[in-house]
């Protein structure tokens, strides 16, 4: 793989949790904006055009959940800054919408963004929990997540996120999507189900899933060697 491998964590929880599956990989992390160092920009097109300045030509982009949806937009906005796609538990639309119903009720969404905006770190086991149910090792991957976890950033951070997962709708920009594209999904994630991963997979030309069986929400963690192994296959394929 002579093009860097470059990847974006998902909301809240950080770098952390995927740190040791992209060094495995060989990769590097750029955090989400107001995540770390990086200054927050509230509008989604912006932090993707920001995130796609700093990536050379060519790049093989990851990115987990909200850091999928992410690395989808820059695909598909910056065509010549993306080599290949590595979307993990990832989605073209968080919430339901007409034609989509593989996803979160916005009622759901509102609710839960409304009990981060009152305690985030009540409701963190809590969602970190739930997007892990259905998952064969579910107690364990939980726990480590959890532990692995970085500082919360902000609570604007975080409602910045919850807006973008809540309003952003990459549909129209999947069909764009010009690279060679694999979604590692957890055939039992409660969040992103396995639908959503194959409505999009059928969006992108070309595209290719590899469904984890008896795995939730974080397949890099559940199933951490198959994902490293069928990862680095699609990277230096």
């Amino acid at each position: 793989m002579s093009a860097p491998f470059v990847f974006l964590p998902g909301w809240c929880v950080g770098r952390t949790p995927v740190a040791a599956t992209v060094a495995a990989l060989g990769g590097q992390i750029i955090d989400l904006p107001g995540y770390g160092s990086e200054p927050l920009i509230a509008d989604f097109d912006a932090a993707v055009d920001a995130i796609a300045g700093r990536l050379q030509p060519g790049t093989a982009l990851g990115g987990w959940s909200l850091g999928a949806q992410m690395a989808l937009a820059v695909a598909a906005r910056h065509p010549d800054k993306v080599g290949k796609l590595l979307l993990v538990a990832g989605t073209a639309s968080f919430v339901q919408r007409d034609g989509w119903p593989h996803a979160m009720p916005p009622a759901m969404l509102a609710e839960f963004t409304a009990g981060i905006a009152a305690d985030v770190e009540a409701m963190l086991p809590r969602f970190v929990g739930g997007f892990n149910r259905g998952d064969a090792r579910a107690k364990s991957v939980t726990a480590e997540l959890l532990q692995l976890a970085d500082p919360r950033p902000s609570g604007e951070v975080l409602a910045t996120g919850l807006r973008w997962l809540r309003d952003v709708d990459l549909r129209p920009a999947a069909a764009q999507v010009a690279c060679p594209t694999l979604l590692v999904h957890g055939a039992a994630d409660p969040l992103m189900p396995l639908g959503a991963a194959d409505a999009l997979a059928a969006l992108i030309p070309g595209a290719q899933v590899a469904a984890f069986a008896e795995c939730a929400h974080a397949p890099f963690l559940s199933r951490a060697d198959d994902f490293v192994t069928r990862a680095r296959s699609f990277l230096h394929e």
